[in-house]
Order: C-alpha cells, then structure tokens, then sequence
C-alpha cells in the first residue's frame, strides 16, 4: 500500500513525500513580473513545514499573458534573479522547487482578487474567440501567428525556469486561461484548424507540450494542469481530459494536475465537498495510465492518505490548508503514525520537542514540573 509519506519519482526527480503545494497566486509584484520578498517569505515557510514540492504560482510567458499587474513573470531574463533565489530557498529547505507557467488569455487585465476590476493601466486580452466571461472585458480572437508563437513563448520561459533552478515545470491549461479557453467549446468557437472538433481545439495545447518537452532536459518532470470538467452543459468533458491525458503522455508530461471548473462561473453547477475533484483525477489516473495529483478540499490527513493508499492520486496538492497551517505535513506525519517521516528544522526542534513532551505527559497522566 503506498503511504502519504512515500517518495514519488517522476523522471530524474524525487519528491520525499505525496504532498505538494500547489500554486497560488499572491497578486504582489510591482508590476514587473519580478519576485517579492513577499514570495520568499511565502514560498520558504511552506518548504520548512516539511511539503515534497513546493509551486511557485501562475507565472506569466509574456507580459500581456498577466492575468493582474501583480503577477509573477518569466518573460525576461530581468526576472531571472529573482526566481534564482526562490528556487534555492525552496531546495535548501529539503523541498523540490517547481513553476507553474501558464498565459491568462480572457481572464486578464485585472486588479488582484481582493480588488477586483480591471486594471489601471489595462491592457488588451485575447483569447480563442471573441467572447468575453462575464464582466471582463471583450478579449480579441488570436491570429494564426500569434497562436504560432505561443509555443515558443512557453518555451522560452520554461528555458528560464531551468535556468533558474526549478526541477518540475507545470503547464496551465486549467481554471479558465487561455490552453482551457482553447480547449472548452463553451469559450472557443474558432472554425479553422485550432477549433471545431476535439482535435482542432486540443492542438494548441498539445503543440505548447512538445515546444517545453524540447526545450527543457529529459530528466525534468513537466506537468500539465488541466479542469477535467467544466461543469457546464456543452462544455469540456472528464471524458475528453482523458483523452487529451493519453496524448498530453505521449508529448512528454509526466503528471496531470487534476482541477476543474473556471471556464464560465457563471454558468457551473459543482457538487462542491471534501475532495470533490478527486474521482476526476482518478477518472484520468485510469484512463490514460499517467500520474496525477489530487486538489480541492482535500484537508485532513486521514483523508489524503486514503487518496494515495486507494490509488485515487499519486500525490496530493493542498493550497488553502498550508495557507492556513504551512506545519500541515509535520503534524500529519505524526497523526499518520509517521512522526519521523518530515523533520522540523533543526532551529525550530525545541518548539516541537516541547508539543511532543507535553502530550507524552499528558497520556501517561506524568505530572507537569513546577514553574
């Protein structure tokens, strides 16, 4: 039976654990794609707490690709630095460092989630097709040459990604961005060759894998983040994400990021609960004979070890649960009877040393010493 606290090797890269963290926007740059301190701070806690990978969020391929002004980028080597020391924040705190590189298409030209609107200055969006998602702006459907050139633009930023010191790379055609708005006929209404049927509307998608597949080293991982359903009448499909999983695996991915939803907000309907996404994920794990992580509600650690041990994921991301608790492995190894499995740095020893007497003394009813 495998356990949450497993390593997992995907290529040349071995996560210690099942559990990652998975990528979040923090909307805090200062509107040149380039790392915060916010981000180090960020990032680094969750590394400690003892996760197998830690995702940088949603970086930008290109500058108009932002989905707020606050995004991370790698459009350019100007922003290299700044990834350079995130990446080695992360590995030194025993954690692999991945990116997530995605282009927000319709969803962009706007203020930070806690804001929202569109952004001062705005910038003009495009997408599969002219059709606009509820009160963004009208996006302007991509040209033959600018769908052309999205690959080599993921490309690019996957090159500094590497160059950066990132060891897994995931790609984001999920949650609505531009690869979903490519691939959902709720969104692209195309009638040439990058719309119409399943072929036509996965081929962008497809293409952008095999330009990073080329252009990063074999022993990398790449990922691929995909809405396994739209949960929208005529809308993208579990069934189709499998489908596009058994091609995305012979492109070149090694894991399926298994979400759902954000094409349309307005017009899904989610049986939202606990782990609610995970029969999609499972869906695809089966389907196309790929690994794949689990996300979405997924909060205790007796529930994320039955994901694993049940075959349902290979690996569980969490992202609101380490927002609320970055210590969320350490105190899961110990409720999983695997207290050695995440060590607290050696700084932090006596906080946890302290937790670990005080409940020993209080199970054996031992007296507490006198202040």
């Amino acid at each position: 039976m495998t356990h949450l606290f497993d390593p997992l090797t995907l290529r040349g890269v071995t996560l210690a654990n099942r559990i990652g963290v998975s990528p979040m926007c923090m909307y805090c740059c200062d509107g040149d794609g380039k790392p915060t301190d916010w981000h180090l701070a960020h990032l680094l806690q969750r590394a400690i707490g003892g996760a197998g990978m830690v995702m940088a969020e949603a970086t930008a391929v290109t500058a108009d690709g932002r989905i707020t002004p606050g995004d991370l980028g790698l459009w350019e080597d100007a922003q290299l630095p700044g990834h350079v020391r995130l990446a080695q924040a992360i590995a030194r705190a025993g954690s692999v460092p991945a990116i997530q590189i995605g282009h927000a298409g319709r969803k962009g030209s706007r203020l930070a989630q806690w804001l929202d609107g569109p952004a001062d200055p705005s910038w003009e969006t495009v997408s599969a097709s002219a059709i606009p998602m509820g009160d963004f702006a009208a996006p302007r459907a991509m040209t033959e040459a600018e769908i052309l050139a999205l690959p080599e633009a993921f490309a690019a930023c996957a090159r500094r990604a590497v160059a950066a010191g990132y060891r897994l790379i995931e790609l984001h055609g999920a949650h609505g961005y531009l690869l979903h708005q490519f691939l959902s006929p709720l969104s692209n209404r195309r009638n040439d060759r990058w719309g119409g049927d399943f072929e036509g509307r996965t081929r962008l998608t497809l293409a952008v894998i095999r330009a990073v597949r080329e252009a990063v080293p074999e022993d990398m991982p790449l990922s691929l983040r995909v809405s396994h359903t739209d949960w929208a009448e005529g809308g993208w499909t579990t069934e189709e994400t499998v489908e596009l999983a058994r091609r995305a695996k012979a492109a070149g991915i090694d894991l399926l990021d298994v979400s759902s939803g954000g094409i349309d907000p307005s017009r899904q309907k989610i049986p939202i609960g606990p782990g609610y996404q995970v029969p999609g994920a499972q869906a695809v794990r089966e389907g196309a004979g790929v690994a794949v992580a689990a996300v979405g509600m997924i909060t205790e650690p007796e529930q994320a070890q039955a994901i694993v041990a049940e075959g349902k994921a290979d690996l569980v991301l969490l992202a609101r649960a380490v927002l609320r608790d970055p210590y969320w492995p350490i105190r899961a190894a110990a409720a999983l009877g695997r207290p050695d499995a995440v060590q607290s740095p050696p700084q932090y020893e006596r906080g946890w040393n302290a937790i670990a007497k005080l409940r020993m003394r209080m199970e054996t009813a031992e007296p507490m010493p006198p202040l």
